[in-house]
C-alpha cells in the first residue's frame, strides 16, 4: 500500500528528508553534495530508512535552477525575436538599482548579442500587421543551427495576444534542431504584456531548462531503480508539479527550495491557531523570509533572481546571504563583515574539521556556547570548538579584537542583516511586524529567533518540532498546483461581468482537464491583476464576486501602500487561476508531558556575559510543559536559544511557543 508521502529538500549545506508514515513524521539529514545533488538525495533516503514500496508521493525541492542562475552556468541559449528588437533584453527598463552610480555594472544578459537573431514579422494589439516572412525564418533557423546552442527562446512582439507567428517559428526550430535543443515560446511561458519582462522570463526558462531537465531525468532514473514513484518538483509558487512538466518549464522552479519552507511554516502555524506570520528560514548558506497573511502564503510576479526579472507567480520570499556557513571577514576600512561568501557543505565552517579555515556564523555560535562542543550534524559532521576558536582568532588579529568580541560581533552583524530582511517583507509591504508571529526554522533559525524578534518588536515566536527540516515537511504536504493566466487589459467598470466569468470559466475547464484525471477535482481560485489607471504596477487580488472586485482592490492598495483613490478608474491587466489538488496532511500532536525533566548545564555568552543555563533535549518536553529563559533546547536537527525575558510552552501541535515578557519589551 503506497500511503507514505516523502519530501526531500536540497540545501546549500544539508539535504533534509521528511516522510509522513502512518500520520507520524520521520526525519533525516545528511550533508549536501554540491557537485551532484542527486547523490545527496540518495544518501538521505538511505539515512531515513524509508520503505520505498510504501511511498505514494515523492516531492522534491532543489536549487539546481537557482544555482545555475547565480553562477551563470545555464545552457548556451539563443534568442529569436522580431526584427529591430534584438536588444530589448539588454536595454531593459529605465529603473536602475543605483540611480546615481554612473559606474555601476549591470548583470550581463543571459544571451550575448551574437546569439540574438531576428525574423521579419510584426503584430500589434489588434492582430497581424506584417506577415511572417518565410525567407527570414529559414535564414534565422539556419543561423541558430550553426550557432551550436542548447536551447532557444522565442519572443515576438504581441505574441501574448497573437501567438500564431511565434508558434510557426517554434515549429520550424524544433523540426530543424530536433529534441536535443529545447525551445521556449513566450506565448507559453508568460502570455502577458510588458516586453522586457516577457523576454527576460522566457530567456531564463530556455537558459535553465536543459540543466534542470538533465538533473530531473537522472533523479527519476535513480528513483525508479529504488522503487520510488516519479518525483514531483516544488514550484516557486508554492505547489508541486510533475517532474516532466517542470523539466520543460524550468523558470517556474527557480525558488523551488525556499517555497517549501514557507508552505510548511504556514501549515504548522495554522495548527497552532496562527495565521499572520513572518517566516524565518536560516540555513547553512542563506536566510529566506516571507510573509503569510490570513493563513495565505503571499505570492508575487515581480521577482528578480540573480539580476534576472522573472514574472511568474512566486512565493514572496526575500533572501539574504546570512546563514550558518556565512564567512566572517574584514573589509578595507577595517569593519567586520559577514557574507555573502559561504563555506557551504564543502569544506564547511572551520569547526567541521573538513579543511575549512574561514570563521563563520556557526563557528561563532559554537564558541559562544549556543552549540555544544562535539555535537554531530547530519550524522557525519562533528563540531570542534578549538577549530572555531582558531578561525575566529585569525579574524580577531585583523581587527585587533579578542575572540569573544569577534564571536559576538559576527552574530550581531548576521542578525542585523536578517533584521533588514524581515523589514523588507513586512514594513516595506505595509505590514507592522509587531502584529505578526515569527516562525523560526532551518538548522540555524531557532538560534537567532529571539534576538531578531527583540529587534523587530515581535512578541511571539513559533518553533515547530520539525523546525530543522521544515522545508522538507512543506514539500511532503504540498498540494499539486498549476497556475494559469490570460491577458485582458481594460477598465473594470467597462468590462462585462458575464464576459469576465466566461474567461475564467475557460481557464477552469482547462485546469479541470489537466488536473482532474486522477479522480480528484482541483480546488479553483480566481484571481485578477488590477491597478489604478496610469500605474505601471499591479496588485493581485482573490476574486469572490466580480461585482466586489473593485472594492477588494481598493482595500489591497490601502493595505500595501497606505492610501486608496476611490474616484480613480481601476484597470484589469490579467485574469489568473490557481488550480490545486490537496495532498494528505499528517496529524501533529504533542507527546504527553513526562513530569521530571533531565536538564544539563552549559556556559553560554549572552550579550558579553557568561552564564550557566539549562540545556534540555526537545524530546524531554511534552504537551503543556513550560520553560523560562535563558535556556537552550536541542532539537534533533536544530538548536533553540531562549534568551532572557522569554518563556516557552509546548502547545497541542507539539510546537514550542515562545513569548516575551512585557517587562522586557
Amino acid at each position: 500500500m503506497r500511503d507514505v508521502r516523502l519530501g526531500i529538500d536540497v540545501g546549500g549545506t544539508f539535504t533534509d528528508l521528511v516522510a509522513v508514515v502512518d500520520g507520524q513524521v520521520v526525519t533525516a539529514k545528511v550533508p549536501s553534495t554540491p557537485r551532484d545533488q542527486a547523490e545527496g538525495v540518495l544518501r538521505v533516503l538511505a539515512a531515513g530508512a524509508v520503505d520505498a514500496a510504501r511511498v505514494g508521493a515523492f516531492a522534491h525541492g532543489t536549487t539546481v535552477a537557482t544555482n545555475a542562475l547565480l553562477e551563470r552556468r545555464g545552457a548556451r541559449t539563443a534568442l529569436v525575436t522580431t526584427a529591430g528588437f534584438r536588444d530589448v533584453l539588454e536595454i531593459g527598463r529605465q529603473q536602475r538599482p543605483a540611480l546615481y552610480d554612473l559606474a555601476a555594472d549591470r548583470p550581463p544578459p543571459l544571451v550575448p548579442r551574437e546569439l540574438r537573431f531576428t525574423v521579419t514579422e510584426r503584430a500589434g494589439p489588434h492582430g497581424v500587421l506584417h506577415p511572417l516572412d518565410g525567407d527570414s525564418l529559414a535564414a534565422t533557423v539556419a543561423a541558430v543551427r550553426d550557432a551550436g546552442v542548447e536551447s532557444v527562446a522565442v519572443c515576438l512582439l504581441f505574441s501574448f495576444l497573437h501567438p500564431e507567428h511565434e508558434r510557426r517559428v517554434g515549429e520550424a526550430l524544433r523540426d530543424a534542431l530536433g529534441e536535443s535543443v529545447a525551445v521556449s515560446l513566450s506565448s507559453e511561458v508568460l502570455p502577458e504584456f510588458r516586453e522586457y519582462e516577457r523576454f527576460s522570463t522566457t530567456v531564463a526558462d530556455a537558459y535553465l531548462t536543459p540543466r534542470l531537465a538533465a538533473y530531473l531525468a537522472r533523479l527519476a532514473r535513480e528513483a525508479e531503480a529504488g522503487g520510488l514513484p516519479a518525483p514531483l518538483l516544488m514550484q516557486s509558487s508554492g505547489g508541486v508539479i510533475e517532474a516532466g512538466r517542470a523539466a520543460g518549464h524550468a523558470a517556474s522552479c527557480v525558488l523551488s527550495g525556499p517555497a517549501g519552507g514557507v508552505v510548511g511554516a504556514a501549515w504548522v502555524a495554522g495548527l497552532s491557531g496562527e495565521e499572520d506570520l513572518l517566516t524565518f528560514d536560516m540555513g547553512g548558506t542563506s536566510t529566506d523570509v516571507a510573509p503569510v497573511v490570513g493563513g495565505q502564503v503571499q505570492t508575487t510576479t515581480e521577482a528578480v533572481v540573480a539580476g534576472v526579472p522573472i514574472k511568474l507567480p512566486m512565493v514572496d520570499v526575500h533572501s539574504v546571504s546570512a546563514g550558518g556557513g556565512s564567512v566572517a571577514w574584514v573589509d578595507e576600512g577595517g569593519a567586520l563583515r559577514v557574507g555573502p561568501a559561504s563555506a557551504g557543505a564543502d569544506p564547511g565552517p572551520a569547526a567541521y574539521g573538513q579543511g575549512g579555515e574561514d570563521a563563520t556564523v556557526t563557528d561563532a555560535n559554537l564558541w559562544l556556547g549556543y552549540l555544544p562542543d562535539g555535537a554531530e550534524l547530519g550524522g557525519e559532521v562533528v563540531l570542534r570548538r578549538e577549530l572555531a576558536e582558531q578561525a575566529l582568532a585569525r579574524v580577531g588579529e585583523r581587527l585587533g579584537k579578542a575572540v569573544g568580541e569577534v564571536a559576538l560581533g559576527v552574530v550581531r552583524v548576521a542578525n542585523a542583516e536578517m533584521v533588514r530582511a524581515l523589514r523588507v517583507i513586512s514594513v516595506e509591504r505595509g505590514l507592522d511586524p509587531r502584529e505578526f508571529t515569527l516562525v523560526a526554522f532551518g538548522g540555524a533559525g531557532p538560534l537567532h529567533a529571539c534576538a531578531l524578534a527583540e529587534e523587530t518588536g515581535i512578541g511571539r515566536v513559533l518553533v515547530p518540532r520539525a523546525s530543522g527540516v521544515l522545508s522538507a515537511l512543506g514539500l511532503a504536504i504540498s498540494d499539486l498546483r498549476r497556475d494559469y493566466v490570460r491577458p485582458l487589459l481594460g477598465r473594470l467598470d467597462q468590462l462585462d461581468p458575464a464576459g469576465l466569468g466566461d474567461a475564467w470559466g475557460d481557464l477552469e475547464d482547462l485546469a479541470t482537464r489537466e488536473l482532474g484525471g486522477g479522480g480528484e477535482q482541483p480546488v479553483l481560485t480566481r484571481r485578477a491583476d488590477l491597478r489604478y489607471r496610469g500605474q505601471s504596477f499591479e496588485l493581485t487580488v482573490d476574486v469572490e464576486e466580480v461585482e466586489d472586485l473593485g472594492e477588494r482592490f481598493h482595500q489591497a492598495h490601502l493595505r500595501r501602500y497606505g492610501y486608496r483613490i476611490d474616484d480613480e478608474p481601476v484597470e484589469v491587466v490579467n485574469l489568473r487561476l490557481v488550480a490545486a489538488v490537496a495532498a494528505g496532511k499528517p496529524r501533529l500532536s504533542a507527546e504527553p508531558a513526562r513530569g521530571g525533566r533531565r536538564a544539563a548545564r552549559r556556559r553560554v555568552n549572552l550579550d558579553g556575559t557568561w552564564q550557566e543555563v539549562a540545556v534540555l533535549a526537545r524530546e524531554e518536553l511534552g504537551g503543556g510543559d513550560r520553560l523560562d529563559g535563558p535556556a537552550v533546547v536541542e532539537f534533533a536537527e536544530a538548536t533553540l536559544l531562549l534568551r532572557p525575558g522569554w518563556r516557552a510552552a509546548v502547545d497541542e501541535a507539539g510546537t514550542l511557543v515562545l513569548e516575551r515578557d512585557r517587562d522586557h519589551r
